[in-house]
């Protein structure tokens, strides 16, 4: 547990934010204003349930509108709160700034269980909580536009979106109000994976560095690292995936709610979210050690540690106990202020979270434009490349013959690869590939090169407070 000492979620960002702002020499206030949240609307309203009507709580925060619409997700959970939301809200605008992606910051939360009611009750409560947002321009496509977080999915931005349309029958560019929609529903391909294949590329980028990774006391490439997760859900889940399956690292530690599963051997994942589906934990789980006190895993020996379920579990009590050579947050403030000097003083690495889970929301923007331009990614283009390519490989065919040797000519399975023009998802992940990696780089140049600057952290901060103050200096403040 974390201490009842530790700073809240929203204090322990400002530290951090103010740690980097006292190093730049910005106008008198301006760090107040990029730091101050500027509005949070609290709603309540009821919803006829089970013959009786209920009343629920929830928010939707918006730190800086510096640029225009604001973005973030929405989540259900019973530990939403206020102070919970302005903190989210503040690092989406700190996370869109850091990796270009342009948007300022917001967030919403519904206080709720969602698995204490049915499908169709969800849907209700969804519903009523858009129109409440809608209304108020909280949900808007060039001014608020919402995703899905801990606790919501596809579904929940499907019948936000149709709450819109049906609030906005005549508006065509309706379906930007909200990111996360199935593809079926003018969503992108690959948004649900999304933050985890942005962690993926984060880690590939970082390994790609020999200077980084002996930072981490670590040497060689992923291939064969230990990872321990916390949190197996969309995201733990697809990072772990990809991670193991295209990569070769092992995951030796899968931390859950009911406890956690440990292998020197390595854990199948992809099982292991199965079991999980089915049980609804992972105790029982065949061929691995069950640990009842799971939260203890988090300080075993591993080289990668991947926090990517809530905030604060990484704190003051327990970051002299953690092994991890090196850790990515995929969650949203896994490691408080306090344990994050710990860490640092240790000297371990840290790839923050206002970088780490940017992915999500860079596919976002992606979804975002291509409801704005009302074309799939790829459709004018692919059968084009595709052509092109055909007439590249029929040339190379053309010149083997005439020299005589089959050498010269193309293998089927470069043939199959060439010839294949770029699809949306293909799109997609190039896209993201190239956003996480140019983010990094140059977070890289500026730890590499400022001796003020000793962790990657202070400098994904200092890149995103510079980017938002010119924008702030370019607006009328008076």
């Amino acid at each position: 547990m974390m201490s009842s000492q530790e700073l809240s979620f929203t204090a322990n960002v400002d530290r951090q934010f103010l740690r980097a702002a006292n190093l730049l020499d910005l106008p008198p206030g301006l760090a107040q204003q990029i730091r101050t949240c500027n509005a949070t609307y609290t709603v309540r309203f009821p919803v006829r349930l089970r013959e009786r009507i209920h009343v629920f709580t929830g928010y939707r925060s918006v730190h800086s509108d510096h640029i225009s619409p604001v973005k973030g997700g929405i989540r259900y959970s019973l530990a939403v709160n206020q102070d919970e939301v302005e903190a989210l809200a503040a690092l989406m605008s700190y996370k869109c700034a850091v990796v270009d992606v342009p948007f300022g910051g917001s967030k919403g939360g519904l206080c709720i269980n969602p698995n204490d009611y049915d499908d169709h009750e969800i849907e209700q409560i969804t519903r009523r909580f858009a129109y409440e947002l809608i209304k108020r321009d909280l949900i808007h496509p060039s001014q608020n536009v919402p995703a899905p977080d801990m606790g919501t999915s596809a579904t929940e931005m499907a019948w936000i979106a149709d709450e819109y349309q049906r609030l906005h029958p005549t508006e065509m560019d309706a379906l930007a109000c909200v990111t996360g929609k199935p593809v079926y529903k003018s969503g992108i391909a690959g948004r649900v994976e999304a933050t985890g294949r942005g962690i993926q590329f984060a880690l590939r980028e970082f390994f790609r560095e020999p200077l980084d990774v002996r930072r981490a006391s670590l040497e060689g490439s992923l291939d064969g690292q230990r990872v321990i997760v916390q949190g197996l859900g969309n995201v733990g889940f697809h990072v772990t995936k990809f991670l193991s399956l295209e990569d070769g690292a092992k995951v030796i530690g899968v931390i859950e709610r009911d406890g956690a599963l440990t292998s020197d051997e390595g854990l199948d994942v992809v099982a292991v979210k199965d079991w999980i589906k089915t049980t609804g934990g992972v105790q029982g789980f065949p061929g691995a050690t069950f640990v009842a006190n799971g939260g203890s895993v988090l300080e075993s020996d591993c080289d990668i540690l991947i926090p990517a379920a809530l905030e604060g579990v990484i704190h003051a009590q327990n970051a002299a106990q953690i092994k991890a050579k090196l850790i990515i947050e995929a969650a949203n403030g896994p490691i408080t202020a306090a344990a994050d000097e710990v860490l640092r003083t240790r000297g371990v690495v840290v790839i923050p979270d206002l970088y780490a889970n940017a992915g999500g929301v860079t596919v976002s923007y992606f979804e975002w434009v291509k409801n704005l331009s009302h074309i799939r990614f790829g459709r004018m283009e692919r059968r084009a490349q595709e052509a092109t390519q055909a007439l590249m490989l029929t040339e190379m065919e053309r010149l083997s013959a005439f020299v005589g040797s089959d050498k010269w000519a193309p293998t089927e399975n470069f043939r199959t690869n060439y010839a294949k023009g770029a699809d949306e998802l293909e799109l997609v992940r190039s896209g993201l590939d190239d956003t996480m990696r140019d983010a990094l780089q140059a977070m890289r140049e500026r730890w590499h090169e400022d001796e003020k600057v000793d962790d990657l952290r202070l400098s994904a901060y200092l890149i995103a407070i510079q980017k938002i103050a010119l924008s702030y200096q370019s607006k009328s403040l008076g």
